[in-house]
């Protein structure tokens, strides 16, 4: 196949998957980085796309692990191979989809890591807050646990989109799919506290509604989150590998230990999926907002305080 027609099946591709499939743009990203790694495998081994057979991909999913890539990652990857011979199949590129009986590779019963509530107040305790940025990473973890957001969702929240006297965010999640997440008064607080350094900052244009900015008043980026969590887990002797989706994974295990519905919770995540997408219909804002408040353990630390009272 010639290089040019490579080159528009990738192109042709990626529409399909932004339009069609209605991706988000890192989702996106991340399927065509992952097709690269096949298309460098059939270049290498002057293969065709086209007439691309099932033992062929075969070897291609061996050669991943031959170069050491992790199982779940071996998973992903073959995921979007199948879906970009689906593709082939359904533009008429290709009369089969060679990829029904490749099989993923078998993966252990790894589970994420989780923090517990005190593993979090200690992650937050080794924040300097004397430092300009001290504060709005105290809200950004704060942020991260009670909301259960990805960390592309918290880099893209917008002050619009917080509705500080209902307790409420608006989440832009995958697919450009939007829901409504309750927001803890902790959570409010640390925001509010960060605003009162942000509003002495100069805002780059075009930058001023979102919430979380850099020294030169720019968006934050999803590395830097990553690295600045992965600093306070050393500052707070956490051993524990995590990343900003462990905050997101340890909001969700909180709720479900708790005692919350796993339906509410997968609608508060933004997950989607043939067997929750007809849930969201049914549960209203103010189950949602119930939920938190019932089983987030923020929320039951602030009722008891105020029972003490």
């Amino acid at each position: 196949m010639a290089k040019k027609t490579d080159v528009n099946i990738v192109k042709g591709y990626a529409r399909y998957l932004k339009l069609e499939r209605n991706l988000a743009q890192n989702t996106l990203d991340a399927y065509l980085n992952d097709l690269r790694k096949l298309l460098n495998y059939i270049e290498d081994n002057n293969l065709d796309p086209l007439t691309l057979g099932l033992e062929d991909l075969e070897h291609f999913s061996a050669t991943l692990h031959d170069i050491g890539i992790q199982p779940v990652s071996q998973c992903r990857i073959l995921s979007g191979v199948r879906s970009f011979f689906r593709y082939l199949q359904l533009d008429g590129y290709r009369d089969d989809d060679p990829t029904e009986l490749l099989e993923s590779p078998q993966m252990g019963t790894h589970l994420p890591e989780v923090l517990s509530t005190e593993e979090i107040d200690r992650l937050e305790s080794a924040i300097d807050l004397s430092k300009w940025e001290g504060q709005r990473n105290k809200a950004i973890i704060e942020v991260l646990f009670s909301c259960g957001l990805r960390v592309s969702e918290l880099v893209n929240l917008k002050i619009s989109n917080i509705f500080f006297d209902e307790e409420f965010v608006r989440i832009i999640g995958k697919g450009a799919k939007e829901r409504l997440v309750p927001i803890s008064e902790k959570a409010i607080k640390e925001i509010k506290l960060w605003f009162i350094d942000r509003n002495l900052m100069k805002i780059k244009k075009g930058e001023e509604d979102y919430v979380f900015l850099n020294r030169r008043g720019a968006r934050l980026t999803r590395t830097m989150i990553l690295i600045m969590i992965k600093r306070l887990a050393v500052e707070a002797g956490i051993q524990k590998t995590i990343s900003p989706h462990t905050l997101r994974h340890s909001f969700a295990t909180a709720l479900l230990e708790g005692g919350a519905d796993l339906r509410v919770i997968q609608a508060l995540l933004g997950h989607e999926s043939i067997g929750t997408t007809e849930i969201y219909t049914h549960i209203d804002t103010t189950t949602l907002r119930q939920e938190i408040l019932e089983h987030h353990p923020r929320n039951i630390m602030a009722k008891s305080r105020k029972t003490t009272e």
